[in-house]
């Protein structure tokens, strides 16, 4: 390889990281709807293996470890949301040792929320971080559904 060659694939490997880790940024915080609703996407406190209930109105379901630095801000921040709406509870667990569940609902980064509208249906996945007025938006949608239905 001529050293001509090898500065081009060092800027090739460059700009393609580059591009790479910027597509990441940007969907990282993202609110992501599920394309259709059916039962594989419905979550229940034993399916995460949790005591704690699930919230009335949504649940703000947040998954974890030990090690991520983006956690106890995202815990903070779904932590508030729920202790301003009613019948919305906030649930965080940890998958530092239990990898299965990791496996079970596709956790790739953490932290990564799923919001489960009130049958605990996944209204909404977010990885990464949550971009707050996007979170805020499908939380209100949930709890405006739930109000017009009663």
């Amino acid at each position: 390889m001529s050293p001509l060659e090898a500065v081009l694939a060092v800027v090739g490997l460059i700009a393609v990281t580059t591009v790479v880790g910027l597509i990441w940024k940007a969907r990282t915080g993202r609110v992501t709807t599920p394309a259709r609703a059916t039962s594989d996407n419905v979550v229940t406190p034993a399916d995460v293996g949790t005591d704690a209930p699930f919230g009335e109105k949504a649940t703000l379901l947040q998954f974890s470890t030990e090690f991520c630095a983006y956690c106890p801000a995202t815990r903070r921040v779904l932590g508030a949301l729920a202790e301003r709406n009613d019948g919305v509870e906030h649930i965080d667990i940890d998958l530092t040792h239990s990898p299965e569940l990791a496996q079970r609902f596709n956790v790739l980064q953490t932290p990564t929320t799923l919001v489960l509208d009130g049958s605990g249906a996944v209204r909404a996945r977010i990885g990464g971080a949550p971009k707050r007025p996007e979170l805020e938006a499908s939380l209100a949608e949930i709890l405006l559904g739930e109000t017009r239905a009663a």
